[in-house]
């Protein structure tokens, strides 16, 4: 099990290592920051002079090694959009919220999605399969910005029952919770249905049935058990995709988290926020998906022997 540990580390850290090298290399092919910080009329010594304060004048290699270097302690920088706010400062204020809409949009995948999977294997060729089928068509389909749009269209500008954007309690976390978590309710509903498929025409499933145990208990601890491997290989991309994904719906519903911060911190080619959004995202994305392989892992002990 150590040894497994071991080895998944490892290839997060190689991974991590190859992101610092992508978000570097593309934070600089937007153009440079000197033009959003200086008016145009600024001289060019007051250029000249911004370009050798901020180190944009040394070579890249060089430049990336010292990005690596603070990277490596948290330290990406001072925004220069923010002024009197360090890059990483920025981003953990805006931390909380993303988490929040996040967290709340992986709840509402997971509480509809496997009780949806679940019973559309169980009643299998019934209208309630292919209802289920639908909406897993239908919630792959459809982009998660447009259905922000219909949502607060429907729901917040007709029917009034929600408010159209901004931050604060529940009502505002329903809407951009449900268009975030739409596509993820179709596909975890898509990988349940099979996964229980597959499991219920086991013959240790027909020799519990034969043997009179329970149909709940046949379903529950018997199939779902065993075809829970499926959601929860999948839960790793799911928790990081909802955080990544955050940056087109926060954008739709006005929501302050760190999407909406990325999009700011892009169009003010503010280089140190943006590589602090990435490489927090980059993070979190790994973590959840080191943390699903240990938890597969434990599930399923053949992973961790071959």
């Amino acid at each position: 099990m150590l040894r497994f540990i071991f080895t998944r580390l490892s290839h997060m850290l190689i991974a991590l290592f190859v992101i610092t090298v992508i978000v570097f290399s593309l934070s600089h092919l937007t153009g440079s920051p000197i033009d959003a910080l200086l008016p145009d009329d600024a001289t060019q010594q007051q250029i000249d002079s911004l370009t050798e304060h901020l180190g944009l004048d040394r070579p890249y290699y060089v430049q990336y090694l010292t990005f690596l270097q603070n990277a490596a302690v948290g330290d990406f920088g001072d925004s220069t959009k923010w002024k009197g706010n360090t890059a990483a400062g920025v981003v953990l204020e805006r931390l909380p919220a993303t988490l929040k809409l996040g967290g709340l949009a992986v709840l509402i995948s997971v509480a509809v999605a496997i009780p949806l999977g679940v019973l559309s294997a169980i009643w299998r060729g019934s209208i309630f399969d292919r209802m289920a089928g639908i909406i897993a068509l239908l919630g792959q389909s459809f982009p998660a910005f447009w259905l922000g749009i219909i949502l607060m269209w429907i729901f917040a500008v007709t029917l009034g029952w929600f408010p159209t954007s901004g931050y604060g309690g529940l009502s505002y976390m329903i809407l951009p919770a449900i268009a975030m978590a739409w596509f993820q309710i179709a596909a975890l509903t898509r990988l349940t249905r099979s996964a229980m498929l597959e499991v219920l025409d086991t013959e240790y499933v027909k020799l519990a049935r034969v043997k009179g145990v329970s149909e709940r208990a046949v379903i529950w601890k018997h199939a779902f058990r065993n075809a829970a491997i499926v959601p929860v290989t999948y839960f790793g991309v799911l928790a990081g995709s909802l955080l990544t994904g955050s940056v087109v719906v926060e954008t739709v519903f006005a929501w302050p988290g760190t999407g909406l911060l990325a999009i700011d911190a892009i169009r003010g080619r503010d280089f140190p926020v943006v590589q602090s959004v990435v490489m927090f995202f980059a993070v979190f994305y790994l973590l959840a998906n080191f943390l699903v392989d240990v938890l597969y892992a434990v599930v399923d002990p053949r992973i961790r022997f071959s």
